[in-house]
């Protein structure tokens, strides 16, 4: 990996371990370095930008905003998602959290409802109410592209990487687009994203904690607490309680998070083995059932009670559907205190996922899994040829589409990962294989029962698939060797240098390749109308993307 960016990066092992063990439990310390923080700022400002242009365009609501505008701000009104027409709750199928925080962006600048009489102002500031649906979704896509930086940074070593990391999902069409849009996806995508950052930090302060308890003099081959770090508040895991809460959260934005946790509990277990291997526990397995794993099921149960929590506006009200028995006779419902409501929720979330589990109804943007990093079809969020172009036809569009030449990129990246993983026992590249699969190969067993798909649904592994094109440009801007093994001033290094500058201009040149292709499909990503014959010619594949 390139290691020239790494200037404000430190190894914050205690010098006192000896030197094999300080390299197995060397971390990236995450100080206060005004480069690293300038250069994401500038990152993070172009997500910014072209996530918040004209974000009231196209006016009116797009695609499933019909339903999730609607509902979120049914949430901040009642409490609970709300048929405005029938004068009764609505019944629904996706957790509240994501709706709670669209609402959130409704109540700070107002909300319009012409169908069903409802135009209310906004709190903080207000305008177009299209803004006000659409701002939380670009909030947290950029906030997204924030913590893909910083992710990439740590993992990577490298600033240079992190920033590239960042950059790449800035400019992703497909992003961009779930960013100006009132959907949950790019919700999901956050909380995610998000519940891996803390499980990377929880690894390093894992190893930190262990790298001075060592320096300490501990004596890790002695039984019980005497071979252990110190205990103590202080000590105990917070990033991974915090890995539990996020995914908690992500749980209650869409029930597919989940399957991101066998992928995260198994991570925090192989990283707390290989912790105390490092460290040189004799039976690094035992120690980490007996120590570690308590932890991982309190981290299970915080999950478990955050995603409850979000439902509190539904516990505590007594209009939501299924809320109360002697509403809705016959469904099996109680009305018991305490228990009743939870209970009704149980019964609500059998209920939903008997609707999820029939949905096999045709439509004509659903594709299949793997279709999906091929682009074989992307959803049309919006379109008319009504807009102003300053031609006779003109055509106007919002498709979800990923950036092609970046999305093409997704399957060789995960290819050369597998093989540069396997030769190099790189935790990165197992780690972001396997996040990778635990966002797309689920959805391939339900394609066997037919079930109706949109490329949507890859969103969550979005980060993790852009984390493996960076762990390639990264292996290929690098110089030929182990550091420690090349000598310094001979021809080894000439030649390494060289390797390097023709991959540093392989990287450079391909990242220049994705922006030009963001920026001639950029009309397509947010709605601009252009002459008709300019839209035509950006729809490759045949016409797949119409």
């Amino acid at each position: 990996m390139v290691e020239a960016a790494t200037a404000g990066s430190t190894d914050p092992t205690p010098r006192g371990v000896p030197e094999i063990i300080r390299r197995r439990l060397a971390t990236v310390e995450g100080r206060v370095d005004g480069y690293s923080w300038l250069a994401t700022l500038v990152v993070v400002a172009i997500a910014a930008i072209v996530r918040f242009a004209n974000l009231s365009h196209p006016p009116g609501k797009m695609f499933d905003e019909i339903y999730y505008a609607r509902d979120a701000w049914a949430l901040i009104d009642k409490g609970v998602e709300w048929n405005y027409k029938d004068g009764g709750p609505s019944y629904v199928v996706h957790p509240p959290l994501g709706k709670w925080l669209i609402g959130f962006g409704e109540w700070a600048f107002g909300y319009s409802d012409a169908e069903h009489g409802i135009s209310v102002p906004g709190h903080l500031w207000t305008t177009s109410p299209e803004f006000g649906w659409r701002f939380s979704a670009a909030l947290i896509g950029t906030l997204s592209v924030l913590l893909l930086v910083r992710i990439g940074r740590r993992m990577f070593r490298s600033t240079v990487l992190g920033c590239a990391a960042g950059l790449l999902l800035a400019l992703d069409g497909f992003h961009l687009v779930l960013s100006r849009t009132a959907l949950l996806d790019i919700f999901l995508l956050f909380f995610v994203l998000a519940a891996f950052g803390a499980l990377v930090l929880d690894r390093d302060a894992t190893r930190r904690r262990w790298a001075h308890a060592l320096a300490a003099g501990i004596d890790p081959t002695a039984p019980g607490r005497a071979g252990r770090p110190p205990g103590g508040w202080r000590n105990w895991p917070w990033w991974r309680f915090a890995t539990g809460v996020l995914l908690g959260c992500a749980f209650a934005v869409k029930w597919s998070a989940l399957f991101f946790v066998p992928a995260f509990a198994l991570l925090m277990l192989l990283w707390d083995v290989r912790a105390r291997r490092s460290a040189g526990v004799p039976r690094p397995w035992r120690a980490t059932m007996l120590d570690g794993f308590p932890q991982m099921v309190l981290a299970g149960v915080l999950m478990l009670v955050t995603y409850v929590a979000t439902w509190s506006g539904w516990l505590f009200s007594q209009e939501g559907y299924y809320r109360l028995a002697e509403r809705y006779p016959g469904a099996g419902l109680s009305d018991t205190p305490v228990i009743g409501p939870l209970w009704n929720l149980v019964q609500y979330h059998q209920a939903a996922l008997g609707f999820h589990s029939q949905l096999d109804d045709p439509h004509k943007y659903q594709s299949w899994p793997w279709q999906w990093l091929l682009l074989g079809r992307p959803v049309a969020f919006h379109w008319t040829g009504e807009g102003n172009c300053g031609q006779a036809s003109c055509a106007e569009e919002i498709l979800l589409l990923g950036t092609p030449l970046l999305w093409w990129s997704f399957l060789a990246a995960l290819v050369a990962l597998v093989w540069l993983g396997l030769a190099r026992r790189d935790w990165r590249a197992g780690t972001i294989l396997l996040l990778v699969g635990a966002g797309l190969l689920p959805w391939f067993w339900f394609a066997l029962d037919g079930r109706t798909m949109f490329s949507f649904y890859a969103a969550p592994a979005l980060p993790f698939l852009v984390l493996a094109v960076v762990y390639v440009l990264g292996a290929i801007a690098s110089p030929a060797g182990p550091r420690d093994t090349r000598q310094v001033g001979g021809a080894d290094d000439e030649a390494s240098r060289d390797r390097q500058l023709i991959g540093g201009v392989i990287v450079g040149a391909y990242l220049v390749l994705v922006v030009l292709c963001f920026a001639y499909f950029y009309p397509i990503f947010v709605g601009q109308a252009i002459p008709y014959d300019e839209w035509s010619t950006r729809m490759w594949l045949d016409g797949r993307w119409i």
